[in-house]
């Protein structure tokens, strides 16, 4: 892909797949293989080059002969004069001039004006950011939300990933990702990244009050947008939620969850993780209702099993009377067959 380096004004880039000084390298020996090509055969039918001066052709001059005709169509002053070195001229220099040519116009072209070409596209693509997800922190947090979102059908570049480090970027460069270095805590780097047309925002910064720090700088320029954010201390998760994050995550508590959860049942926390793994045989979706829904209970839905209710706002379990009708603008959490699941037998 393209690289845009980042500049003071905040820009996105992604990773170029073959390094820099590999494609250069490559391009000078074909062009030198080329011309030794030339140059070999010129030496060895030499007695078929005469000089303007009548002077004899020595090596120097063979290879002076080489690169000019090669490069241009001479001069005029070394020119072949029997048949076998102007059809090896015409058949064979001609085609490794135009080559040539090509190698040196196509490396201009990659690594001057596609440059500026890509500088302009990538600006382009981050004014028109929509839709996407934006991961602040690119951590074992922020990389494995990145890799899953990728493994659950997301496109890469539908993930934008900021960090301050060049470390982590390099990282979130091999998922082929759109990345941009830049402090996730300041208004300027989140609307470099269009936070306020995302899809959803991922806060993994590490440390939880620069994680807070991000959601409420997120939360003022994006005042719906969905955000999830990880926060390690117990004590932060309910500071979070007053910051604006609408999912709190904290992994010691899930895991110690799913630890409690197994001494209760060999096969709750085996459902669990089911649940959470992208290769797993279920997984939780969340819709709207539909029109035909509407008026049915909720274990009438024929999409998978419901298992709650977000009605304005109020958390309806599948227990309670208020999941008996559904409604306009209801929201379903259901679990349903996992894809390439056999939908006939039981999840």
């Amino acid at each position: 892909m393209d690289i845009i380096r980042r500049t003071p004004d905040y820009h996105l880039y992604r990773r170029s797949r073959t390094p820099v000084w590999l494609a250069l390298s490559w391009r000078a020996l074909l062009a030198l293989a080329l011309i030794g090509v030339a140059l070999a055969v010129h030496w060895f039918d030499r007695e078929g080059l005469r000089q303007s001066s009548g002077e004899p052709v020595t090596f120097a001059d063979i290879l002076y002969f080489t690169m000019i005709t090669v490069t241009t169509v001479g001069y005029g002053d070394i020119v072949p004069v029997t048949q076998q070195s102007r059809m090896f001229d015409t058949f064979v220099v001609t085609p490794i001039r135009l080559f040539v040519w090509l190698i040196f116009l196509g490396t201009a072209y990659d690594f001057l004006l596609k440059r500026v070409w890509g500088r302009w596209r990538m600006s382009v693509i981050q004014r028109q950011l929509r839709d996407h997800v934006v991961i602040a922190g690119f951590g074992n947090s922020g990389s494995e939300a990145a890799s899953e979102l990728i493994r659950r059908g997301a496109h890469p570049d539908t993930i934008v990933v900021i960090d301050e480090s060049p470390a982590a970027l390099r990282n979130a460069e091999a998922l082929d990702v759109a990345v941009m270095e830049g402090n996730a805590t300041r208004d300027a780097a989140l609307q470099a990244v269009r936070v306020g047309t995302a899809r959803a925002l991922i806060v993994a910064a590490g440390r939880d009050d620069t994680s807070i720090l991000i959601v409420l700088t997120a939360r003022r320029i994006a005042p719906a947008l969905p955000i999830s954010v990880v926060i390690r201390s117990l004590d932060n998760e309910a500071i979070a939620r007053q910051a604006g994050a609408d999912t709190v995550i904290n992994p010691a508590s899930f895991a110690g969850l799913l630890l409690a959860g197994s001494t209760h049942g060999v096969h709750l926390a085996d459902y669990m993780a089911d649940l959470a793994a992208t290769d797993g045989r279920v997984a939780l979706r969340e819709r709207c209702v539909t029109a035909e829904e509407i008026g049915i209970p909720l274990r009438a839905i024929t999409t998978g099993l419901g298992h709650r209710i977000y009605r304005g706002g109020t958390m309806i379990g599948f227990w309670e009377p208020g999941a008996n009708r559904l409604e306009a603008g209801d929201v379903i959490l259901e679990v349903v067959p996992a894809p390439g699941q056999d939908t006939d037998g039981p999840a």
